[in-house]
């Protein structure tokens, strides 16, 4: 993928695993480099909650920060509501409302979500939200 993606903290925090390979690690940094990964306040919302002190807390945020920010805006809003609507009718409405949110702003902003998480694909299928989902590396490979 060559365009923009939100940063998802599952591929975020996955970035310095040992056996994530080192040139998919210099791609996804070169990439970050260009601006083309993003945030929006539910990343940073949950990069925040997994820091371990306050130190943490400052320089995770701050490396965050440098990267462009997509606004969870009302057309966002409410799509999350409506996504979190179409899982309840497939039995599948208990997903994290982070990953619902991060969605709705990928679908607004026409971008790809940069993951490591099974959430992602289940919300291209079973939702009318359009986004890209974009595996750090194929699904089993890190744990």
């Amino acid at each position: 993928m060559s365009g923009s993606a939100l940063l998802d903290t599952s591929a975020w925090h996955r970035l310095t695993h040992p056996d994530l390979p080192d040139g998919r690690r210099a791609e996804i940094l070169d990439r970050a480099e260009r601006g083309e990964l993003a945030v929006c306040l539910p990343v940073l919302l949950e990069a925040g909650y997994s820091a371990r002190d306050a130190r943490t807390h400052e320089e995770v945020l701050a490396r965050l920060l440098d990267l462009p920010w997509y606004d969870l805006g009302p057309r966002a809003q409410q799509s999350t509501l409506d996504a979190q609507r179409e899982l309840a009718r497939t039995g599948h409405h208990r997903l994290a409302p982070v990953d619902l949110m991060i969605a709705a702003v990928a679908d607004e902003h026409g971008c790809a979500v940069l993951h490591y998480d099974a959430d992602y694909d289940l919300l291209t299928r079973h939702t009318s939200l359009r986004f890209e989902s974009e595996w750090l590396v194929e699904r089993g490979t890190l744990r």
